[in-house]
């Protein structure tokens, strides 16, 4: 009787271990979910709800009214001819040029291809040019950006990193922002965890008021899948330098 007894308890026991481990396991997806959910949040550059209600157009024509009186404000007489024409310059220049990837229709369609050459190495695009605003203050960032990745099956058209790269800086950013969003999309697109970003750049808010230094530059790195792995980087950071 009593090892009929220890053995029930025995299976209550496993089952109990069972229901806690598998409950366990739900909890933690639950709770990387929430993360997910929340770096996917904090990696979206922050718009209104109805950012897209106005067409570029309709964009241009309000920001050129505004940025006239500012010029105004200022005390610059636009009835100059070299100043008359720049509220509608500017207004053009940020919606068309220097703002267009907060645009979605501007994002650049990622075609993939099958690696049929079985190419299984890093394939680093290097020296991308990235030409940002920052959002603090509406000055440049300058710098270049070293993408790298490892095909889990699939490669893409080397000119669609640097557009990937274009996109995400034409629109006001922070770099550490404009790095995670590259290396996001990146995996994303190519289906494979093993991305590398680094982006070197100069930052003319920190270059040409406030501090006012102009020898400074700003280093940001998204590293994940095999880049987390000291060999990778390391070969990573050499082919870059």
């Amino acid at each position: 009787m009593k090892l009929r007894e220890t053995s029930l308890n025995m299976k209550a026991n496993g089952q109990l271990r069972r229901d806690l481990e598998q409950n366990a396991d739900e909890i933690l997806h639950k709770v990387e979910s929430i993360g997910d959910a929340h770096l996917m949040s904090d990696l979206e550059t922050p718009l209104r709800k109805d950012a897209f209600v106005l067409s570029p157009e309709e964009k241009v024509n309000r920001i050129e009214e505004k940025f006239a009186d500012i010029l105004q404000i200022l005390g610059l007489d636009l009835s100059d001819d070299s100043l008359s024409g720049t509220p509608r310059r500017v207004a053009k220049m940020y919606v068309n040029e220097i703002f267009q990837g907060l645009l979605p229709e501007n994002k650049p369609q990622a075609k993939l291809f099958d690696n049929k050459y079985r190419y299984g190495q890093m394939l680093l695009e290097k020296n991308i040019t990235v030409h940002s605003y920052c959002e603090h203050h509406l000055v440049p960032i300058i710098g270049k950006a070293h993408v790298a990745y490892i095909s889990s099956g699939k490669v893409i058209g080397l000119s669609k990193i640097n557009r990937l790269v274009r996109y995400f800086s034409k629109r006001p950013q922070v770099q550490e922002r404009l790095t995670e969003q590259i290396g996001a999309e990146l995996k994303n697109a190519l289906q494979t965890e093993d991305v590398a970003v680094y982006i070197d750049a100069e930052h003319m808010c920190v270059a040409t008021r406030g501090v006012e230094d102009a020898s400074s530059n700003t280093i940001t790195v998204h590293y994940s899948g095999k880049f987390k792995e000291e060999v990778y980087r390391n070969e990573f950071l050499k082919m870059i330098s």
